[in-house]
């Protein structure tokens, strides 16, 4: 037996909940679901919790905006104060993608352009970046200097042609962007 799929759209202040009394007839629904909400309302914050990585529907919920977008795997949420904390982020405009899911979309955009110039340890560091973190955590579990990150960041973003402007645009959410969607010209 399949669950009822569930949308929750906060709209404001309020929250509107749709429920889905019936059983889902395919496996992407949530994920179409998803993409349709967040085609409508272009600010909504959007964690899917997937059993698997869909690479087509995770590239295209990510070419909308990454700004308040989640991408977890099921099994791979230990606790439930992890995933707590990814909602959290999400709803606060953050991302949370997991490793497996930024590995994947890596993978397939890994013959395209500027990826190739990016060391192994440029790709792990932006694989964190990805996953939301900050400077100090990527550090931390790559086990180097915070000034080491912040180099590779920097390495990162002038090879993807990424150079400080204004300040207007988020240079990091850019550099994921570029990477995971194959935008800018790559």
């Amino acid at each position: 037996m399949t669950s009822p799929a569930t949308v929750t759209m906060p709209v404001s202040s309020t929250s509107i909940r749709r429920s889905c009394r019936r059983p889902v007839p395919t496996i992407d629904e949530g994920l179409r679901a998803a993409l349709a909400a967040r085609a409508e309302l272009s600010d909504l914050p959007i964690l899917v919790l997937s059993q698997y990585v869909e690479e087509t529907y995770a590239a295209e919920l990510l070419a909308q905006g990454a700004r308040g977008i989640g991408y977890l795997l099921k099994d791979r949420v230990g606790r439930v104060e992890q995933f707590l904390e990814a909602l959290d982020r999400v709803a606060a405009g953050g991302t949370a993608l997991d490793p497996e899911v930024v590995s994947q979309l890596l993978t397939r955009k890994s013959s395209a352009g500027p990826l190739q110039s990016l060391t192994a340890r440029e790709r792990e560091v932006l694989e964190h970046m990805a996953q939301g973190k900050a400077n100090a955590t990527i550090a931390a579990e790559l086990t180097v200097s915070e000034r080491a990150v912040s180099k590779h960041i920097g390495s990162i973003l002038a090879k993807l042609g990424l150079e400080p402007d204004d300040g207007t645009v988020h240079r990091r959410v850019l550099a994921v962007l570029a990477c995971l969607e194959g935008r800018g010209g790559y």
